[in-house]
């Protein structure tokens, strides 16, 4: 081995020990032992058509939405964690710990899981008031399901530039938060951790070609279209 060489070898060990020291050791030791295939997240397909929650969502910002903007932090997200070497069972064991791992992962990881969250949360079979357990969490927190929509609704409305708005399962009941960006409750970079039940995406991509700057009314209209069916299921799946 000649000089350069020898050289070359020792930084690059010396920098893979940095890396695995500034880490806690299930991190370190989920990369150090990550296989070449990992998982691969897949793009979902909708319940429904992309015109079907016309008039409320139009069939060409859904047909965006979901092939060009969903697609693209599909497969950013798979890229971030294959270049990372990270292998995880769990998307949402990456958001428990998303503080110490490439902001790629962050915001492409959460772009894929909060898409997945919404486009569920959507049916053209939808609206009306929350019933079931759900319904019933809902007066319990709030007093009313008027009462949790405005506050649902202000919390959409008044979140600064891009990102989401959220109802939430904590430990002491239901929660409302709002996150920036592609951020998500479930990150421990949130200000409410809980687990996501309903989610709003008010990143103009989401309304801007029908609602152009009037994202109030994109939002009225979204309560036209929430699947409470899935809401509760969700709920009922939730272990707080």
């Amino acid at each position: 081995m000649d000089k350069r060489t020898f050289l070359k070898n020792s930084v690059l060990l010396t920098l893979g020990g940095a890396v695995a020291t500034a880490l806690p050791g299930s991190l370190a030791s989920a990369m150090a032992n990550a296989s070449a295939a990992g998982e691969t997240f897949t793009l979902p397909d909708l319940d429904y058509a992309y015109d079907a929650l016309e008039p409320h969502i139009d069939a060409k910002t859904m047909e965006i939405h979901h092939s060009k903007h969903h697609a693209g932090y599909t497969r950013k997200f798979n890229d971030a964690l294959a270049s990372s070497g990270l292998t995880e069972t769990s998307i949402e064991d990456l958001f428990n710990k998303v503080s110490q791992l490439p902001v790629a992962i962050r915001n492409n990881g959460g772009g894929f899981y909060n898409h997945k969250v919404f486009w569920k949360n959507l049916s053209p079979k939808g609206g009306g008031m929350a019933g079931g357990d759900v319904g019933k969490a809902i007066d319990k927190s709030f007093g009313s399901f008027d009462k949790f929509r405005d506050l649902f609704s202000e919390a959409a409305a008044t979140r600064f530039g891009s990102g989401w708005a959220w109802l939430v399962k904590t430990g002491n009941g239901l929660a409302i938060t709002s996150t920036p960006n592609q951020d998500n409750p479930l990150m421990d970079v949130a200000d409410q951790h809980g687990y996501p039940l309903l989610a709003i995406d008010v990143w103009e991509h989401a309304y801007y070609l029908k609602y152009q700057n009037r994202r109030a009314d994109y939002i009225s209209a979204f309560w036209n279209v929430v699947n409470w069916d899935y809401v509760n299921e969700r709920f009922n799946k939730a272990a707080m």
